[in-house]
């Protein structure tokens, strides 16, 4: 442990130039320092208390990375990591990304992510060098240059519409986490010959599966199991320790971040969202990321985030935003498509149509309760003569 309780080796970064923000967390680290990269976007008074919770914390002697994970209140927790713990990854990475000599990554998701700081740790051990676009949205000329991404379903999304618009690209393959991948989209970048690599996992665990087109199946050498449906795993990517609480617990060498799953006889895992975010209506269980999935196969919906919201008789009620474009579809069409592809249990009783949901430094949809999804600015209904419907 760090002498004196305290955490003094210790290298907070932040900033607006996240080229540099990495180089200077790969500096941080040659030096024996651990870096902690914050995100410039937030209140000086809240990274001042973040870094002082830190610097107060007890750093095991291991540790050579702080990242940090947020939960579905935004707050963030840290997850503290070994250096081997990422680097036993990477040769499964490399296979997963055919990767060759001379590879340059493109890391399009912000640096506070421990997604970005992994792949700056992989592409310091293994790679020509990495890049980060200029601005949070890929561009053609984010394209031209590296030739392996590693991001989130947002980006791949971009990525692909980008190609459709006979974008000069040199990117070959991708490796997609954050979220789950639709398989449409993945068969759209593979039409233009990426090799699209899907994967499970989560900031304390790292990678567990990867959906290689058939199904996410687990890595070599992660053990899954499940227990009443929660998945528990044995995994040598397994993180130190968490600062600030968080989900993830351990029964001996066994962990579990509270996921709840299914595993069918030919190995493939299926994820149901977290057991903490189950929303109860009228006796039944309804999973988030079942609904908000179906919901994300609308024309016309980018984006879906499905939470419970009280409700005297039924316990809960289901409450989805979606975000969709002015034009995009009404409310009563998203209703209609609710009937036809949603258990009655899971149809949302209330809609909230917005411009954007609020992400997370992952470009991940963020957690909000109930209140704070109502509190979002409210898409106006345009009139019915004009609405357009699910295209």
């Amino acid at each position: 442990m760090t002498p004196g309780g305290g955490a003094p080796r210790l290298r907070p970064l932040r900033g607006a130039d996240h080229r540099q923000v990495l180089l200077q967390a790969l500096q941080a680290r040659t030096a024996g320092k651990v870096p902690l990269v914050g995100d410039e976007r937030w209140s000086d008074e809240h990274w001042a208390e973040v870094v002082a919770a830190v610097e107060a914390s007890t750093l095991p002697d291991e540790t050579a990375w702080a990242t940090f994970t947020s939960g579905s209140s935004g707050r963030p927790r840290v997850v503290l990591r070994s250096a081997a713990s990422w680097e036993v990854a990477f040769d499964a990475v490399d296979a997963a990304l055919d990767a060759e000599p001379g590879d340059r990554i493109l890391l399009p998701v912000h640096p506070v992510s421990s997604m970005t700081l992994f792949g700056l740790a992989h592409a310091a051990a293994r790679t020509a060098g990495f890049s980060v676009p200029r601005s949070a949205r890929l561009t053609a000329a984010d394209l031209d240059g590296p030739t392996l991404l590693h991001g989130t379903p947002w980006h791949l999304q971009d990525l692909v519409e980008l190609l459709e618009g006979r974008a000069r690209s040199s990117i070959r393959s991708a490796l997609i986490g954050g979220a789950a991948l639709d398989p449409e989209l993945a068969a759209r970048a593979r039409a233009h010959g990426l090799r699209v690599v899907g994967y499970a996992g989560a900031a304390e665990l790292s990678f567990v599966a990867f959906d290689h087109g058939d199904g996410l199946r687990p890595l070599d050498g992660v053990e899954v199991r499940l227990r009443d449906h929660e998945l528990w795993v044995r995994t040598p990517q397994a993180a130190l320790t968490t600062l600030g609480g968080g989900p993830m617990r351990r029964d001996g060498d066994w962990l579990t971040v509270g996921d709840r799953a299914s595993l069918d006889d030919d190995g493939v895992l299926t994820l149901h969202g977290r057991a903490d975010e189950a929303i109860l209506t009228a006796g039944a269980t309804v999973s988030p990321a079942d609904v908000e999935a179906e919901l994300e196969r609308l024309d016309g919906v980018s984006a879906a985030l499905v939470v419970g919201t009280p409700e005297p008789r039924a316990g809960q009620l289901v409450l989805a935003g979606v975000e969709v474009a002015p034009d995009g579809p009404s409310t009563a069409a998203l209703r209609r498509a609710a009937r036809e592809r949603l258990a009655p249990a899971q149809r949302p009783r209330r809609w909230h149509r917005v411009a954007r949901l609020p992400r997370t430094g992952s470009g991940k949809v963020r957690r909000l309760d109930a209140a704070e999804l109502r509190a979002l600015p409210r898409l106006e209904e345009e009139p019915a003569a004009v609405r357009g419907g699910i295209r």
